[in-house]
């Protein structure tokens, strides 16, 4: 179509067509014909009864139905996530590179796929979304078309449907300053930090691991990656940890200094804590920090009660439990101190 006559032409059989639909027509957009030798791709999302919103991903274009290659997950994603969806699907193998070809960029996709779960977890009016196709190649990712169809707005907000993944607490984000000036930046854990976690233990003195754990539990126990994994990866309606993380200059990398645990108690309105702290920098307040970021955590979680339990030799931990108002008492049975704060 190259000649003025035909574009006028066509022009005017697509604003025909929205008329005939009773369709409000704006207009078209003219953009340049693609020629691409990359990869058709479909990513998209729609409603499951029990599960919420779940996302596509797969293999897109006219072939979408006939291949039926796609994975499913459920937003919101993280890069880890992401990767994982992806390498459900046959057409993974060709992304990677495949007969000489170079490999897309699959670090830019993981991304596009994590802001695309963040759009659909965050706006929950959007009842079907789909991209396709969606070309990627070595070069570029485009999406060709695209369609998002909204909730009737009569259901009301009280009644869109609920993700089956609570999202990352970004709203528990902060940053703080050790005693000696040293910025750090407190969050949430994720399953991507499970690296970190694996030097974090191995900076653990065996007088701080008997405190946290009540025993000596050996370093490769600690960092066998099938725990590490239940570790990182938080179910954040049961259980939210936070990590200090502290950028090292030698290094110029991150690194874990301390990790505090809020886990809610099966049956009860309660949640119980625990803090661990590497050796280097306890001392530096942060402990007591710590705890009460996760008091305040429980009062926005709306959590009754607070509990912890501590060796009686643990005698810096009683203190600051002490200070931030706890009662305490010793359980005899157990030969533990525990303590016990109302929210």
């Amino acid at each position: 179509m190259r000649e003025e006559g035909e574009i006028r032409e066509a022009y005017h059989q697509i604003q025909k067509s929205v008329t005939d639909k009773r369709g409000a027509f704006l207009g078209v957009t003219v953009e340049r014909m693609i020629q691409s030798d990359g990869y058709e791709l479909i990513l998209g999302s729609s409603v499951d009864s029990q599960f919420g919103p779940i996302l596509l991903f797969g293999s897109g274009g006219q072939l979408v139905e006939v291949m039926k290659d796609y994975a499913l997950g459920f937003p919101p994603l993280n890069c880890t996530l992401a990767r994982r969806v992806m390498e459900q699907t046959r057409i993974y193998n060709a992304l990677k590179g495949v007969r000489g070809r170079a490999a897309v960029d699959l670090a830019g996709l993981e991304r596009l796929l994590v802001r695309f779960s963040l759009l659909v977890a965050e706006q929950r009016w959007i009842k079907e979304i789909d991209i396709n196709p969606l070309l990627v190649s070595t070069t570029q990712m485009l999406a060709l078309d695209a369609r998002i169809v909204l909730h009737n707005p009569e259901i009301g907000e009280k009644n869109l449907p609920r993700l089956a993944i609570r999202p990352y607490p970004q709203q528990y984000v902060s940053a703080w300053k050790l005693k000696d000036g040293s910025p750090i930046v407190i969050r949430p854990i994720r399953p991507e930090d499970e690296p970190m976690m694996v030097k974090f233990h191995g900076t653990l003195s065996e007088n701080s691991v008997h405190f946290r754990y009540f025993g000596l539990l050996k370093l490769e126990q600690r960092v066998a990656h099938d725990r590490l994994v239940r570790m990182c990866f938080n179910d954040y309606d049961r259980e939210i940890a936070i990590i200090a993380v502290r950028h090292e200059p030698k290094t110029k990398e991150d690194e874990i200094i301390g990790v505090g645990r809020l886990i809610k108690v099966h049956g009860v309105n309660d949640a119980e804590f625990a803090i661990v702290l590497s050796d280097q920098w306890q001392g530096h307040g942060l402990g007591s920090h710590f705890l009460k970021l996760l008091l305040e955590i429980g009062r926005q979680e709306g959590v009754e009660h607070v509990i912890g339990q501590m060796l009686p030799d643990n005698y810096a931990m009683q203190r600051i439990c002490k200070k931030l108002g706890f009662a305490m008492s010793y359980d005899r049975l157990g030969e533990v101190v525990e303590a016990k704060i109302k929210l």
